[in-house]
C-alpha cells in the first residue's frame, strides 16, 4: 500500500530543495502538529516536545542545504529524525521511574484527573522501558494510527520486522505492566 502522501511529498519535495519558501511553509503547516502530537506523547512536556520539532526541521534545512534529506518519503523522513531526537534526548535524560500510591483515592473529580494523569505518566515511563524501535511501533502503531506499510518506511524495516517489534513490544510492556506493584485491581 503506497502511503498517501507519497506523492504530495514528492511534489513538496522537488520544490523545497529549489528552497521555494511556501513549500518549505506548507511541509511545516502539514507535518509540524503531527510531529508535535508524536513528541509530546514520547516526552509528556511541551516545551521538550516543541524543541523537538523545531530541531527535526532545523535537520531537514540543513540537510536539504547540504543536497542530503529525503528523496521520496518526507513524512517518513521527519518522524526518523524525531525519533532519533526523542532517543538521544532519553539517553541524556533517561525515563523518570515513577511510584504510584496503591491507595490513591479517585472517589472526587480532581482525584480522577488526577489518578489518569499519574496512569499516563506511568504508561509514559514504561514505554521508556522497552527498546526504542519497539516504542516507535507501538505509539505509531496504537497512538498515531498508523498502518504497517507507513511504519516501515519511517523505520526502514521490512513489514514483518514491524509485526515482530510491535510483538515484542507489546509482550515486553504486558510484562512490565503486570510485574509493576503499582498496577491497581
Amino acid at each position: 500500500m503506497k502511503s498517501r502522501f507519497a506523492d504530495l511529498d514528492k511534489a513538496l519535495l522537488k520544490r523545497a530543495r529549489q528552497w521555494d519558501k511556501q513549500a518549505l511553509a506548507e511541509i511545516y503547516d502539514l507535518l509540524s502538529p503531527r510531529l508535535y502530537r508524536y513528541a509530546l506523547r514520547l516526552l509528556g512536556s511541551s516545551v521538550v516536545a516543541e524543541e523537538c520539532v523545531a530541531d527535526t526541521f532545523e535537520r531537514f534545512l540543513l540537510a536539504l542545504r547540504r543536497g542530503g534529506g529525503p528523496r521520496e518519503y518526507l513524512q517518513a523522513y521527519l518522524y526518523r529524525v524525531a525519533h532519533n531526537w526523542v532517543t538521544d534526548y532519553y539517553r541524556r535524560n533517561p525515563f523518570p521511574e515513577l511510584s504510584l500510591d496503591p491507595n490513591l483515592q479517585t472517589d472526587h473529580e480532581p482525584g480522577q484527573v488526577l489518578f489518569e494523569d499519574l496512569e499516563v505518566q506511568r504508561l509514559r515511563s514504561t514505554l521508556g522501558r522497552i527498546s526504542p524501535d519497539q516504542r516507535q511501533v507501538i505509539v505509531l502503531k496504537y497512538l498515531e494510527g498508523w498502518q504497517n506499510d507507513q511504519i516501515s518506511l519511517v523505520i526502514s524495516k521490512s513489514i514483518g520486522a514491524v509485526k515482530a517489534l510491535q510483538h515484542r513490544g507489546l509482550v515486553n510492556l504486558q510484562k512490565l505492566l503486570l510485574n509493576d506493584p503499582a498496577v491497581m485491581e
